[in-house]
């Protein structure tokens, strides 16, 4: 089957070789795996981040996120059928997307929204459960609740932002402000929900005061937190909540003290690669994205599609990642 992979890590992007267009022996699936054909996948930070600091001793696939057609199942798969549609983001300890076909555990898989086509459906898994873990499990906000809270959302127009802004509209009662630095992201901020959007070039602090506010209950940092660290704290509410998903290289909790906020880290990996008994929950959650979708409720966040799946595609969407100056997701679909 035709693959992308990368055989050694820490290379430009711009050098061909980061990432390369070769042929692997089709995967087989194991007790609780589908074989997927899969048919759009989107891209990630994690996937540049890996590809540049994850040392390998053979041809690696990357890719997390996936919508494709289950061509066959492991002999203990209940919950799915040669046929069907789906998506997912897959697992960190095993080859990922970016192949034509991929071996996936059915408990991190959801059918794919009906109302979206492939490349569509591509964009959301990853940065739906992250942000659905984010709000509902590390956060524990309940579906309902957040009337009188507030949250502020750092980074609101990536890919993670693009879903959660959309997700703590319309399962919360949460007065949502997103961060966004451009004229172009934060009007992609506003047409998702946000109820206001403030410029995080600037101090926070004062973003929130033009806006009439002095500070909030959750602050949700999704990039750049060691940028914003001091300023996070001093925004945040005595015994509010900040949570994170990026990679800050040093990061002190003690100023946090103060305040008695609390402090959430998320990683969607966790449960798939700890094998956790609530594993089957991303199923169910994506399910619920999907069934939200449909209703109208939900958009993809597909931002821009770079066409077939290639190694010189998939170098370019790298590459604009790496820039920091993406919009929702890039999407690129078929071999």
């Amino acid at each position: 089957m035709k693959a992308v992979v990368y055989t050694q890590h820490g290379l430009p992007i711009s050098d061909p070789a980061a990432l390369q267009d070769i042929d692997l022996p089709m995967p087989q699936p194991g007790p609780h795996d589908l074989l997927v054909e899969v048919r759009a996948v989107s891209v990630n930070p994690v996937d540049t981040k890996i590809r540049k600091g994850a040392p390998v001793d053979g041809p690696r696939v990357l890719g997390w996120d996936a919508s494709g057609i289950v061509r066959a199942v492991g002999p203990d798969v209940t919950l799915f059928a040669p046929g069907d549609e789906v998506f997912y983001a897959g697992s960190l300890v095993r080859p990922g997307s970016n192949s034509e076909f991929q071996v996936v555990d059915e408990r991190i898989v959801g059918r794919k929204p009906a109302l979206l086509d492939f490349a569509q459906s591509a964009a959301l898994p990853l940065t739906a459960i992250t942000a659905w873990e984010l709000l509902f499990d590390r956060l524990q906000v309940h579906e309902g609740g957040g009337a009188n809270k507030s949250v502020l959302v750092i980074g609101a127009a990536g890919g993670v932002g693009s879903i959660l802004v959309q997700l703590a509209r319309q399962l919360t009662g949460l007065t949502v402000i997103g961060t966004a630095s451009r004229e172009q992201t934060r009007n992609w901020v506003r047409e998702l929900g946000a109820h206001h959007v403030i410029d995080h070039g600037k101090p926070l602090q004062d973003g929130l005061a033009a806006i009439g506010m002095t500070q909030v209950d959750i602050v949700i940092s999704l990039t750049h937190t060691d940028q914003h660290y001091a300023g996070i704290i001093e925004v945040l509410a005595p015994q509010g909540q900040f949570a994170l998903i990026d990679d800050p290289a040093v990061l002190d909790a003690m100023p946090l003290k103060r305040k008695s906020i609390s402090l959430h880290w998320e990683l969607m990996f966790t449960r798939s690669m700890f094998g956790t008994p609530d594993m089957i929950k991303q199923h169910e959650l994506l399910n619920r994205v999907a069934a939200m979708v449909d209703d109208g409720r939900l958009r993809t966040t597909l931002g821009e599609h770079y066409g077939r799946i290639c190694a010189e595609n998939l170098r370019r969407a790298h590459a604009f990642i790496e820039s920091g100056r993406a919009v929702g997701k890039i999407v690129l679909e078929d071999f």
